[in-house]
């Protein structure tokens, strides 16, 4: 025992002589000997790394998840999720638990707007007391998506949030490309799967019923379906609670979601994530923000850098996380005083084939990465 004291008072001494650098790289070492101690061989470690998974795992760079499972554990998350989802998405509504009380309502009367926060989030609840009073919209030109606050001030729309999912190449999309179906207007204006094929889906009949979970196109036709988008999961049907332990599996992340009152009232939510200010919810908060309103049936639209709220009035309310602002979105849903007299482009007909964009298209990254080369030339030049 007196050797082994001996010998850390040495190495002590010792270090005292070293430079303030290589005193930095101890430190530096030491604490990620530290971290990586408590990551990997504590259970508190392997929660944290799971979440972080999780979180990961439905951005656009899911393969990077194995840095903190492993690409096996990897692989298995993201087919538990999978089931998960289509497990929630399959059981049909009850209709019957909604009577639509509120019709023909003036613009100052169609929405409202307040402010809602959790333990490491932020973000907005817009309540639309006439559910016939929201439409899809798409963009007005084919071969890019359009931004919201661009749809609002193009159609007089009150208010708009982000609607369905798309193909997003680098997280720097064109916006162009849709997963899933878009219907606007009783018209199917994009598809990317035969009618026979059940999708995830939310939207609205005729009668302004919300439609969320997994249902085909030809299923919607017959419900008399006239607005609709493809996005997931479902988080409330028939007023219960889908997601009954855990946190819902898709781990921190910018949320936009969608629900229905019994009095008919939708309650649109989104929450601003990945940022100082607002890290993110997790599906399972979104859902007790739901319940705790009575709500009957909810899900989930398209989320991330995408989750976005425009007002009329007040313009960009959110905070996307995207370090371009809005993005360029395939579709919207908004809330028109007079839903009637918008009238959705057809921009996919005739479409064999759609380019997503990319990194090489984008005008804003293309215009950063011009700055930063002429930054660098000029430095060089000096």
């Amino acid at each position: 025992m007196g050797t082994a004291i001996q010998l850390w008072f040495q190495n002590t001494r010792q270090v005292r002589t070293w430079s303030w650098f290589k005193k930095f790289l101890l430190l530096i070492f030491g604490l990620g000997f530290i971290i990586a101690s408590f990551l990997f061989v504590t259970p508190q470690g392997l929660n944290i790394r799971e979440k972080l998974a999780q979180t990961v795992i439905v951005t656009q760079h899911r393969e990077l998840a194995w840095i903190f499972i492993g690409a096996q554990n990897r692989d298995k998350m993201v087919a538990d999720l999978i089931a998960r989802n289509e497990e929630r998405g399959k059981d049909d509504l009850k209709f019957g638990m909604i009577q639509i009380k509120h019709k023909n309502l003036s613009a100052d009367e169609l929405i409202k707007v307040e402010d809602i926060s959790g333990p490491r989030w932020k973000g907005k609840k817009m309540y639309v007391y006439d559910p016939k009073s929201i439409r899809v919209v798409v963009p007005s030109k084919p071969k890019e998506g359009e931004r919201i606050s661009s749809m609002v001030e193009r159609t007089g729309a009150l208010a708009g949030i982000n609607g369905g999912g798309f193909d997003d190449p680098d997280g720097l999309g064109n916006g162009f490309a849709p997963i899933g179906f878009i219907v606007s207007g009783g018209d199917l204006l994009y598809s990317g799967y035969q009618g026979y094929f059940p999708q995830h889906v939310v939207g609205f009949d005729e009668d302004g019923f919300m439609i969320v979970g997994k249902y085909s196109t030809n299923t919607l036709k017959t419900r008399h379906v006239t607005e609709a988008v493809s996005f997931y999961p479902r988080i409330i049907a028939n007023g219960e609670r889908l997601i009954k332990s855990g946190d819902g599996g898709s781990g921190i992340q910018p949320r936009t979601a969608i629900g229905q009152k019994a009095d008919g009232t939708i309650i649109m939510i989104v929450i601003d994530g990945r940022q100082a200010h607002s890290v993110g919810a997790t599906e399972k908060e979104v859902q007790e923000l739901f319940m705790a309103e009575g709500v009957i049936n909810a899900g989930f639209l398209d989320g991330g850098a995408s989750s976005e709220l425009v007002l009329k009035d007040g313009g960009l309310v959110t905070k996307p996380s995207s370090r371009y602002g809005e993005r360029r979105l395939p579709s919207a849903l908004l809330v028109f005083e007079h839903p009637e007299d918008y009238e959705a482009t057809h921009v996919w007909d005739g479409m064999t084939t759609i380019d997503p964009g990319g990194a090489y298209d984008h005008p804003e990254y293309l215009a950063e990465q011009a700055a930063k080369k002429a930054k660098r030339k000029a430095q060089n030049n000096n």
